[in-house]
């Protein structure tokens, strides 16, 4: 489902699109209660019908509203539309490591900054008892300030949960 300019989700105003993957279509949009951007994320229409897509939309949502970091991207709301979920996550305005890779190799004090802000976010995730499993360069935004936000815990799991993987499953 391709949301146009002008579409209403709640209190937000969808204005472009950002992006989309495998789980999720994520939009720039205005919050019209607090006056701000936001990015919405919303479960795709060929995943809506599906209760494990819904169950697994719904666990990023509880997985990320539980983190607080400066170097995790931040959960502000959730909600349901008609047939459409939604997340609404703050606007991170800046490349993907993965973007930024592609114009050459990272100077060694740039990759050590990074690198320590990626692993204290992965920290605090860690010691929060969640498990990221999909950190690639396409899911960590560098801003322009030069910090980082970790993105996208959508299949992410508690460590605790009695089966992380199934032996053999490829994940992410």
């Amino acid at each position: 489902m391709k949301l146009a300019p002008g579409t209403k989700l709640g209190p937000y105003e969808i204005t472009a699109p950002l992006g989309a993957g495998g789980m999720g279509e994520v939009y720039r949009a205005r919050d019209t209660r607090l006056g701000r951007e936001v990015a919405v994320k919303i479960l795709p229409a060929n995943l809506s019908g599906s209760s494990e897509s819904r169950a697994r939309f719904e666990r990023e949502a509880r997985t990320v509203s539980s983190l607080n970091h400066p170097h995790i991207c931040v959960l502000h709301d959730v909600g349901r539309e008609g047939d459409t979920d939604y997340l609404v996550m703050e606007l991170v305005e800046g490349e993907t490591l993965a973007q930024r890779l592609v114009k050459g190799a990272l100077p060694t004090a740039e990759v050590l900054k990074l690198g320590a802000q990626i692993a204290d976010a992965l920290d605090r995730a860690h010691r929060a008892g969640v498990i990221h499993r999909d950190l690639k360069p396409g899911n960590v935004m560098v801003l322009d300030d030069g910090t980082v936000k970790v993105m996208d815990f959508g299949i992410a799991r508690a460590a605790d949960e009695s089966s992380i993987t199934q032996h053999g499953m490829l994940v992410g």
